[in-house]
Order: C-alpha cells, then sequence, then structure tokens
C-alpha cells in the first residue's frame, strides 16, 4: 500500500496542492474573518482538480493493472485525502497562532481560530469525506455527483455551526469569550473533533472497500 501512497502523492497528485495550503493557510491573518472558509479550500479546490487528474491519467485503469487488491487501493487513495485534509489543517492551525498573537485584543463576530474551532473544522471534514468517499467508489470513476454532495454537506455544516455561534450566547462565550481561557474544554472540543473525523473516515473507508469490490474495471 506503501508504494500506492507514494505513485499518488508524486504522479496524482500536482505538486501546487502542496503548497497550496501555505497560500490559503495565510487567510487566517486576515483579523476576524470567516475561517471556515480556509480548510473549505481543499473541498472547494485542491480534491476536484485532484480527482480530475486521476481521470484524465486514466489511474483507475492503471492501478488496476499492479498486483494490487481493490482493498489496498481504496486504503491508499483515502490515505493520500487524508495527507492532504491534514496538511491544509496543520498548517491553517500556525497560521491561526499567530493570528491570535497578533490580534490578542480583537473582537471575533465569526469563530476565534482556537483550539476549538479546529475541533469543528475536522467534523467537517468528517462530514465531507463520510459523503464524498463512499458515493466516488459506487464508481471510482465519476467524482462529480459526490463531490457535489460531499461540498454542500461541509458547507452547511459550517454554516449552521457558525450561525449557531452567532445567535447563541453559550456556544459564543465557548469559542471567543471566556471559554477559550479554560484549556481542558477547548482541548476536548479538539480530541473530540479528531475523533469524529477518524471515525467517519474509517466508516467511509469500509463503505468505499464493499462498494469498489462490486465495480467492474474494463
Amino acid at each position: 500500500m506503501y508504494n500506492l501512497v507514494m505513485k499518488d502523492l508524486k504522479l496524482g497528485v500536482n505538486p501546487a496542492f502542496f503548497a497550496f495550503p501555505f497560500l490559503m493557510g495565510a487567510l487566517m491573518l486576515v483579523p476576524a474573518w470567516l475561517y471556515f472558509l480556509v480548510p473549505l479550500y481543499f473541498c472547494w479546490i485542491t480534491i476536484p482538480n485532484t480527482f480530475a487528474g486521476f481521470r484524465t491519467q486514466n489511474d483507475l485503469m492503471f492501478t488496476s493493472l499492479m498486483p494490487v487488491t481493490k482493498r489496498d487501493i481504496v486504503k491508499a487513495r483515502i490515505t493520500v485525502i487524508v495527507i492532504l485534509e491534514l496538511l491544509h489543517v496543520v498548517i491553517a492551525m500556525i497560521y491561526g497562532l499567530f493570528t491570535i498573537r497578533l490580534y490578542p485584543h480583537l473582537t471575533y463576530y465569526f469563530f476565534a481560530p482556537h483550539m476549538g474551532f479546529w475541533g469543528l473544522c475536522f467534523v467537517m471534514l468528517a462530514i465531507f469525506n463520510v459523503i464524498f468517499i463512499p458515493m466516488y467508489y459506487k464508481t471510482a470513476y465519476k467524482y462529480g455527483g459526490a463531490m457535489t454532495a460531499s461540498i454542500t454537506g461541509a458547507m452547511l455544516f459550517a454554516g449552521v455551526a457558525q450561525w449557531i455561534g452567532i445567535q447563541n450566547s453559550f456556544v459564543y462565550d465557548t469559542f471567543n469569550g471566556t471559554g477559550v481561557d479554560n484549556t481542558a474544554l477547548q482541548i476536548s472540543i479538539l480530541i473530540a473533533g479528531i475523533v469524529i473525523f477518524v471515525a467517519c473516515t474509517m466508516i467511509a473507508y469500509r463503505i468505499a472497500v464493499k462498494r469498489f469490490l462490486k465495480v467492474e474495471i474494463l
């Protein structure tokens, strides 16, 4: 499986998308911005273009000719997706730390980039994965419908979460007020988000394998 992952990273993913998180992550430096948009660029740009590249290169046919199992093909591709997701989030988190230091007294209308917010971002990406991956592996070729549904799901979560964060004083206080000084609470939210991300991605993997085993590759 390691060779499949390296094949995708070296041949399938455009090198520009490894630099992209550094460029989009810089948007975290914009004071009091809608920071949910930063990881969403992964959904809007990186994944659509990457999977369009896989399709253009006829990667499915090429990979099927290799001495690998369908299960390993799915596992490797999901590993690549997760690597790119973590690249986007971790780099954005680093920029977020600078933002908090640069603007210590800034009044945030949207979520501030504290640890709890990144827990929400992991949940958003979990929703994206659990929709996109199983839908895509119905054919392992057509990605348009899966992309539309997964992006819609991620954006709906981000929109609803942000709306609640604005309208509900308790949620606002948790992410922007006195709750940001409660390190245990912030870490708990972050860990919960990571656990949901891992669980949803594993569920997506299992469903995708079952569906891909039924796909006939000509």
